[in-house]
């Protein structure tokens, strides 16, 4: 069977959408001021698209099992390159405007730090996002692909690592070098706040590692496969719901650390979400939007780090978190050209077809699965 039959164009698209979604996310975030954010219809519905990690996640899981690169050499080689770009983004998003003084006076103030100002700068470079725990997850579920055959197995590592985050979390000692994979493990926030700690985040891949086992186990069904996660998604919901609503401070603990209540939980919506959208895409016709969105998909990490880069650096021409809502969605426009701009220009230096277009292409152009 050839390997563009394994793709699932459905994941495609959701990958794509994430693109134009975070533009839309860190545009809000780091120049509506707080009423636009929290006070406006338009802003509370950013702010909760924000909360879609998730989703990426499982798709990631998905497709790391169904991709042509199995070994376990080439899963910890795109984990360690994942993580070097992930200091490179920090460095320009933070270290550029100051190093070239465009940086807001305001962005280093809102932290009340009293450390000297190097330190502040090393706590920026070594923050911790979604290309972290991608990278960081990469060096394990190798592991997990070559030696774990039972998708059941599979899924009980992943229900494991969300069971005992809550109780690893804050692990630390008195090496810096050690501290900061620690941080990048469990988070104990230092040297470095990481938004996305592989416990318990990396059980969201491992739960679409599940669901891409049994995927080929399917024969490429994915008719089937996705009528599976709506099954499995049910049942999610009716789990993490109680633990959420009822003991929220261990099983919710404000969304980027939270415990397995909160995992079982969002995982479950999501796979029912993921659900619904097979079921809208399945009959649409190829057209230009859908292409576009499958460029995204190819582009997806290179992408996140053009638009994290160019949004960071604007803050030293439009100010951080001044702004209301309308100027705030002008911006989001500015930045949605600008990113496929800068996309575009990097497929002509490279010698890639800059545009769209391509009609088939193979499973792995992407680092991020």
């Amino acid at each position: 069977m050839e390997q563009q039959s394994k793709r699932i164009a459905a994941l495609d698209l959701i990958k794509g959408m994430s693109v134009i979604g975070m533009v839309i996310i860190h545009t809000l975030l780091i120049y509506a001021n707080v009423k636009s954010q929290s006070e406006t219809a338009i802003g509370s519905f950013i702010v909760f698209l924000g909360r879609g990690t998730s989703i990426f996640l499982i798709c990631m899981g998905v497709t790391f099992m169904t991709s042509s690169h199995q070994s376990l050499a080439s899963s910890i080689k795109r984990g360690g390159l994942l993580l070097l770009a992930a200091l490179f983004m920090n460095f320009m998003k933070f270290m550029i405007p100051v190093i070239f003084g465009f940086a807001p006076d305001n962005f280093i103030q809102k932290y009340g730090w009293h450390a000297p100002i190097e330190q502040q700068y090393v706590y920026l470079v070594l923050l911790g996002d979604i290309l972290q725990l991608a990278g960081m997850s990469l060096l394990f579920v190798g592991f997990i692909r070559k030696y774990v055959k039972n998708k059941y197995g599979i899924l009980a590592i992943g229900l494991l690592i969300a069971l005992v985050s809550r109780e690893v979390s804050g692990i630390t000692i008195d090496y810096p070098v050690i501290n900061y994979v620690l941080d990048l493990l469990f988070s104990n926030d230092f040297p470095a706040f990481i938004y996305f700690p592989v416990f318990p985040w990396m059980s969201f891949i491992i739960i679409g590692m599940f669901f891409g086992k049994w995927y080929l186990e399917l024969n490429y069904n994915s008719k089937q496969l996705f009528k599976n996660m709506l099954y499995v998604g049910l049942l999610f919901v009716a789990l993490g719901a109680p633990l959420v609503f009822i003991y929220g401070d261990y099983h919710y603990n404000r969304f980027y650390h939270m415990g397995p209540g909160g995992v079982i939980y969002f995982a479950g919506w999501t796979l029912i979400f993921l659900w619904a959208i097979f079921r809208i895409t399945a009959n649409i016709q190829e057209n230009t939007f859908i292409r576009l969105l499958k460029y995204c998909s190819r582009n997806l990490t290179s992408m996140y780090m053009i638009q994290w880069i160019l949004i960071s650096w604007g803050k030293g021409i439009f100010g951080y978190r001044q702004h209301g809502i309308g100027f705030v969605l002008l911006l989001i426009v500015f930045y949605m050209i600008l990113t496929f701009l800068v996309q575009f220009s990097l497929d002509i230096l490279m010698k890639k077809k800059p545009l769209f277009f391509r009609q088939r292409v193979s499973a792995d152009e992407t680092v991020l699965k």
